[in-house]
């Protein structure tokens, strides 16, 4: 596993994880969070029942749950990394999802450009967990690339630059369960409290991370103005800075009503300007890509400076 000791090689192997991801996308086949999922899937059909959906032991099933499902796979990939920093690429690789934000994002503007806008409502729900007959497909992409920039690939990048390769894999998998259990219904309520609450604490950082990323490679001074204003009004604590602040450094607006498993929600306004548009969603890919650019320059500054 890699660590501080490691550091002048640990940027390096950063570069040559999203250089694997940029070159080979997601595998086609056998994406190995794939297989994670439907182990997701099994598990949770066996300690959260329906006969127990009202039972005060779904936070305990649920933390139960989380160690099963994260323990084992942290700790092969530990053991995985001390035998080669080549193992720590590859789980950096799977971790992080950049180009495959990229390809959504862009079949949503395709779509668009060539005046198909139920193709692109389609192409924008899989990108987010709304019901896509009320889908506006402009800002709902734009949120979920500002979103997902951090989710999928600067937190990733984080807990790589930290603690190597099974950092990385760890930090996924725990987000994966937060997307998959964390929802605030009647299944889940209890039984994902604990998936959702070690995803905040594995983000908490990152997220602050990436909202100052997408502040400093837009408009600041916006951007850090609407992250003080309107995160805390946000129902998400990590995604409010992160969307708060991509929305201002893009200089638009965001957020507003979302239709979730036929239930309308009024959610909070983000950013400030005119309303997103379609080129806004090439911006918002732009803020994430030169926003991985940025971290790893810094990084391999930092690697450069240790080993000098």
């Amino acid at each position: 596993m890699l660590s501080f000791v490691h550091y002048p090689i640990t940027p390096l192997l950063a570069v040559a994880g999203i250089t694997l991801d940029a070159l080979l996308g997601e595998p086609r086949r056998w994406h190995p969070l794939v297989g994670f999922g439907k182990v997701v899937y099994w598990i949770e059909a066996r300690l959260n029942p329906v006969s127990r959906h009202a039972q005060a032991t779904q936070k305990l099933t649920g933390v139960f749950g989380v160690a099963l499902l994260l323990v084992p796979f942290t700790l092969l990939a530990f053991w995985l990394c001390r035998f080669s920093p080549i193992f720590d690429a590859l789980l950096l690789y799977f971790a992080v999802g950049h180009k495959s934000l990229h390809q959504h994002a862009q079949a949503v503007s395709k779509a668009l450009q060539a005046g198909d806008e139920a193709t692109a409502r389609t192409a924008a729900s899989y990108m987010v967990s709304r019901d896509s007959s009320a889908l506006e497909p402009v800002p709902a992409t734009v949120e979920s690339v500002l979103e997902n920039g951090n989710d999928g690939v600067f937190g990733a990048l984080f807990w790589f630059l930290l603690a190597g390769g099974a950092g990385a894999l760890a930090f996924r998998l725990a987000n994966t369960l937060d997307a998959m259990w964390g929802y605030k219904n009647a299944r889940f309520l209890h039984y994902g409290w604990a998936a959702a609450r070690l995803d905040d604490v594995l983000d908490y950082i990152p997220a602050r991370l990436t909202a100052l990323t997408y502040a400093l490679l837009g408009k600041t001074r916006t951007a850090l103005r609407c992250w003080r204003a309107q995160a805390p009004v946000w129902d998400s604590p990590n995604a409010g800075p992160v969307m708060a602040a991509g929305a201002g450094s893009l200089g638009i607006q965001l957020g507003g009503p979302a239709c979730y498993q036929g239930e309308w929600h009024q959610r909070p306004t983000l950013g400030e300007g005119r309303a997103a548009e379609p080129a806004d969603i090439g911006r918002a890919l732009a803020l994430v890509r030169h926003g991985v650019y940025l971290w790893l320059a810094l990084a391999l500054s930092v690697g450069a400076l240790i080993h000098a």
